[in-house]
């Protein structure tokens, strides 16, 4: 089953990989993108939580994101050294467009399921995730 769990998984997870890039973002920085779009401000600590990477590379892929114009960062009120991290209006108008291709490649590899099938298999997935106590969203 893990063989055929892997083999799916890595199909699904390369052609996302692939149509991200031809967009000119990494699997990584959708994930902080995405992370970001849920809040309108958030702090390293959340980015590096919801990454499960250190803090020297959140800080490079903040810095990616920042040279590409979608993401910034600037200090928090009432902090000297703490920094709010947020989109910028580009990165705000690239999210759903990256979500809608995040969803056509599951309507890719799971759009000939039935409803139910799909159900199910979420439904194992997250039963799965909850036993092991699984945490970090994976980037790779």
């Amino acid at each position: 089953m893990g063989f055929w769990l892997r083999f799916v998984s890595n199909h699904v997870s390369l052609r996302f990989q692939q149509t991200l890039e031809a967009k000119g973002v990494t699997v990584t920085e959708w994930v902080a993108l995405r992370t970001l779009w849920s809040q309108d401000e958030t702090t390293y600590a959340a980015l590096i939580q919801a990454l499960g990477i250190t803090k020297g590379a959140a800080s490079k892929v903040l810095s990616r994101l920042e040279e590409k114009g979608l993401a910034g960062r600037q200090l928090a009120d009432g902090s000297a050294r703490e920094q709010s991290l947020g989109l910028t209006t580009k990165g705000k108008a690239l999210v759903p467009l990256l979500a809608a291709l995040a969803d056509a490649n599951d309507a890719h590899f799971f759009g000939h399921l039935s409803p139910a099938e799909r159900l199910a298999l979420t439904q194992t997935m997250r039963a799965l995730v909850q036993h092991h106590q699984l945490k970090g969203i994976p980037t790779a």
